[in-house]
Parts: C-alpha cells; sequence; structure tokens
C-alpha cells in the first residue's frame, strides 16, 4: 500500500518541481525580454507608450547607431582588461593556494586569514588610494589602470576558493611525486593545477563575469572613451537633460551576449566544481 501511494503521488512531485521550475524561468527571462523590446523601440514609443507596451514596429536603428559608434573600441578595451586580469588572478591564485596547502611555513595560518579577511574590505574606501597611486604612476586613463586593481580586488575570493578545493587533493598524490624525486614546481604543474580544473574554472567564470560589469574603477580611473570599458559606453547616450532609454539598453543587450555565451558553456564546470567541492569534502 505504501509502495502505491507513493508511485501516485510521483506526477503530482513533477508537477509542482516542473511549475515552479517554470516560474522561475519566466520571472529570470522577464528583464531580459524588457531590456530587447525597450531596445527595438523607437525613442518616440518609449515616452509615449507604457513601460511594459510592445514596440508597435521593430526598430533596429539604435543597434546600427551603438556599432557605428565606439562599441567595437569599448568591447577591445573590455576584452584586454578582463582577460589580462583573470588570467593573471587565476595564475596567482593557484600559486597561492598551493603554497598555503602544501609548503608549509611559519605564520601560514595568520597570513590565510588576513586573505579572507581582505574580502570584508569595501571597494569603496580604496579609491583614493588607488587613484592616487595610479595617478603617480602614469597610468592613469589607460587600460593598464584598471588591471592592477581587479586583481588586487579579486585575489582574496580567489585564493580562499582554490584553498579550500586543493586542500581536498590527497596528500598521498604529493608524497608519491617527491619519491619519484619531483620538486614543488613539478608537483604544482602536473598534479595539483590539472586535479584543480574545475576550481580553477569556477574562479575564471566567476571573476570574468564579476569583472565584465565592473563600472566603479572603470569611470574613476579613465576618462577618454579611447579607455573606456564597455560598462561606460552607456554615458555616450546620456546627456544633461535627456538620454536615450532604446540606445542605452541597445548597448546593455549587446554587452551581455558575451556572459550570456560564457555563462551557456561554463555553467555545467561550475556546478561540477561545486559538486566536486562537496563531494571531497
Amino acid at each position: 500500500m505504501r509502495g502505491a501511494g507513493t508511485t501516485r503521488s510521483k506526477p503530482w512531485t513533477r508537477g509542482i518541481v516542473w511549475t515552479l521550475a517554470l516560474g522561475w524561468l519566466a520571472l529570470t527571462l522577464l528583464p531580459l525580454a524588457f531590456v530587447v523590446f525597450t531596445s527595438l523601440k523607437s525613442q518616440q514609443d518609449s515616452f509615449d507608450k507604457p513601460v511594459w507596451a510592445l514596440p508597435s514596429h521593430l526598430d533596429w536603428s539604435h543597434y546600427a547607431s551603438v556599432l557605428q559608434g565606439g562599441f567595437f573600441t569599448y568591447l577591445r578595451n573590455s576584452a584586454f582588461v578582463v582577460g589580462t586580469s583573470v588570467v593573471l588572478i587565476v595564475l596567482i591564485a593557484a600559486l597561492a593556494a598551493y603554497a598555503l596547502v602544501r609548503l608549509k611555513f611559519r605564520f601560514d595560518k595568520a597570513l590565510f586569514g588576513l586573505i579572507v579577511a581582505a574580502m570584508i574590505v569595501p571597494l569603496h574606501i580604496t579609491l583614493v588610494p588607488i587613484y592616487l597611486l595610479t595617478r603617480d604612476l602614469g597610468l592613469y586613463d589607460t587600460p593598464f589602470a584598471l588591471i592592477g586593481p581587479y586583481v588586487a580586488t579579486s585575489l582574496p575570493v580567489s585564493v580562499f576558493i582554490l584553498t579550500e578545493f586543493m586542500r581536498q587533493i590527497p596528500r598521498e598524490l604529493q608524497e608519491a611525486a617527491q619519491l619519484d624525486g619531483c620538486g614543488p614546481w613539478t608537483i604544482f604543474l602536473r598534479i595539483f593545477l590539472p586535479l584543480s580544473g574545475p576550481g580553477i574554472a569556477t574562479v575564471a567564470i566567476y571573476n570574468g563575469m564579476h569583472l565584465w560589469n565592473e563600472f566603479i574603477f572603470a569611470n574613476v580611473l579613465t576618462s577618454s572613451p579611447g579607455n573606456r570599458t564597455l560598462p561606460l559606453a552607456l554615458w555616450d547616450y546620456q546627456g544633461e537633460f535627456s538620454s536615450n532609454l532604446p540606445a542605452m539598453l541597445a548597448v546593455v543587450t549587446l554587452t551581455s551576449l558575451p556572459l550570456i555565451v560564457v555563462y551557456a558553456f561554463g555553467q555545467e564546470r561550475i556546478v561540477k566544481a561545486m559538486m566536486a567541492g562537496s563531494l571531497k569534502g
């Protein structure tokens, strides 16, 4: 009797799960649909019609205007700054995590505690010192001005993630490699780095998506259009007394496309990394 009741309840359970999943999907897609449809409105429709009204006709002129403007310059700057920053973050965080986990030294736990404590430091209190340092180094208003702050502010959480991930790698693998005559660099490159692939992918995707949308440092440390990144492209369509809302949302749509593509290909790696960490723990 209990088995039959359990069997009969399965369709109800699946129906509830599917209903909740579809509801969450609709709730998630609603802001994206609003952005896309509004970007296809004419500027007159954006003022005359209700916010959620569909466009009377599809106006692609905003996308043409954005693409003919400085969008590709912003895209190039963002790709360079974010790509370089993510590579440096992954490399430094992996080396730091390996040292904290396997190369025992004095005050290693205190150092790890300081790194974790740095995660709670608000970014806003670092703006003035970083601006003065960037200006004194002659890097102000260059793409290189953003790489240093991006790497520095992203390292604490990245080191924390990779440290906890590398901590679960069996010590027997390191001991076996040492018996074969491998040094610390060989052990790091041939054992820890490959086995930390899911964690490294998580760190790269997380920081890449975060830095792609970063606005505060980009706004403070760059000023000329030729050195700005994608989040600052919205300024081209915002005046002192008015703004071109459809064009601004066209920029948002085009800016989001790389993130959507990266997430579509990277979400499986993130899930595998979370599952690997939970299973090893």
